[in-house]
């Protein structure tokens, strides 16, 4: 039973996976700068600190 092919289906997973995380970090923090409103702004910056796993700024 050869291993490669069940290591490149965790490979294409592992990918995909990065890639959504990569490109919801992205719209996250275009909209945190773009926003019309500074609530939306601030509620973007709040997700984004979220998703980056950081604490707010003090």
């Amino acid at each position: 039973m050869p291993v490669t092919p069940d290591l490149l289906d965790v490979a294409t997973l592992a990918a995909a996976g990065t890639t959504v995380y990569t490109t919801v970090l992205a719209t996250v923090a275009l909209t945190s700068v773009l926003a019309p409103t500074p609530g939306r702004r601030r509620d973007a910056r709040a997700t984004l600190t979220i998703l980056m796993r950081r604490r707010p700024p003090k």
